[in-house]
């Protein structure tokens, strides 16, 4: 073997050192959002990309892929190479509910398909009232409920949304039967509510704020398990006496399956900090969301499965059809 065959060699193996030992990550991260921009998914991921890229010293790209309600984004990132550049922004809607509510067109297995990295963000619903209602508290609801079935009217934002899942959850939890009235979106919804013609709706704090303040609306409960310092007077559904009500819209990052540990980890510890940033926290508490500090990895995954049994079994017993 002659010198040029010896150095060739050695250089390869160099080369082979070099690249083995790299540091992870040695280019740009894709984040797709299955949403299209400027909503809050898409403000909260820049926000959290930003943070993330100033640890991870590389640029987290957002990428909008919208369509189908985050299952478009989500499919093409399940067959994304699992190489650690490539993560989705998941949620209760593209994990937990979308497989229970189209189990024949979802073309992901959630866990099967996925990694779970890092929750980021939870928010929980408020159940509101109009200010004209003679439902002073969710006790005086519930009893005129159970004592008048089905004529109580309870608005959603659309058929298997988040605040009409709520809803049901609540009523198998309160043992009531409500009269459900879907409308497209939750500002039709507000709408009829401040106008008397709808008696209660679960809405989120983003939409419902400038109601509430203005005292057009006014707040009966919260699904989240600790009170909100916006709504100091209003009680979580514990408190009310129904725990079984309790449950929050929550997301995180997922990579694809077979995603490297190393990759996981990195970018699990990324997520960690990001959430402790005074940026991040002042920004929930503006929302009424809370960060899901803690919740990394395998205790993250142990969360999104009991998310997934939860609403199959909501979806089953509330008989939801979809139109």
């Amino acid at each position: 073997m002659n010198w040029k065959t010896l150095c060739a060699g050695a250089t390869l193996a160099a080369s082979l050192c070099a690249a083995a030992g790299a540091a992870y990550p040695e280019r740009p991260i894709t984040w797709v959002v299955p949403y299209t921009p400027g909503g809050v998914t898409d403000h909260t991921s820049r926000m959290l990309g930003k943070l993330m890229s100033e640890d991870l010293k590389q640029p987290v790209v957002i990428d909008n892929k919208p369509g189908a309600g985050g299952q478009l984004g989500t499919e093409a990132v399940s067959r994304a190479a699992p190489d650690g550049y490539t993560m989705i922004y998941g949620t209760q809607g593209t994990l937990a509910t979308s497989p229970a509510l189209y189990p024949d067109t979802v073309k992901y297995k959630p866990m099967e398909d996925f990694i779970a990295v890092h929750g980021m963000l939870e928010s929980p619903t408020i159940m509101v009232t109009g200010a004209g209602s003679k439902f002073r508290t969710l006790q005086d609801l519930v009893a005129y409920v159970k004592a008048n079935p089905g004529k109580v009217n309870m608005g959603s934002a659309g058929i298997g949304t988040g605040s009409h899942l709520a809803g049901e959850l609540f009523q198998t939890a309160a043992g009531v039967e409500f009269t459900h009235v879907p409308y497209k979106g939750s500002g039709p919804a507000l709408a009829d509510l401040r106008g008397g013609q709808i008696d209660v709706l679960f809405d989120y704090m983003v939409s419902s704020t400038p109601y509430l303040q203005a005292g057009t609306i006014r707040a009966l409960a919260i699904t989240g398990p600790t009170p909100l310092k916006a709504l100091p007077d209003t009680p979580t559904m514990k408190d009310a006496g129904f725990p079984d009500a309790t449950t929050t819209s929550w997301a995180g990052i997922f990579v694809p399956a077979g995603t490297p540990p190393e990759a996981v980890d990195r970018l699990a510890k990324a997520m960690a900090k990001a959430l402790e940033s005074d940026e991040v926290k002042k920004y929930a508490e503006e929302f009424g969301s809370s960060p899901m500090i803690g919740r990394s990895k395998d205790r993250f995954s142990e969360f999104v499965e009991a998310e997934m049994v939860r609403w199959k079994d909501v979806v089953k017993r509330a008989n939801v059809q979809l139109e």
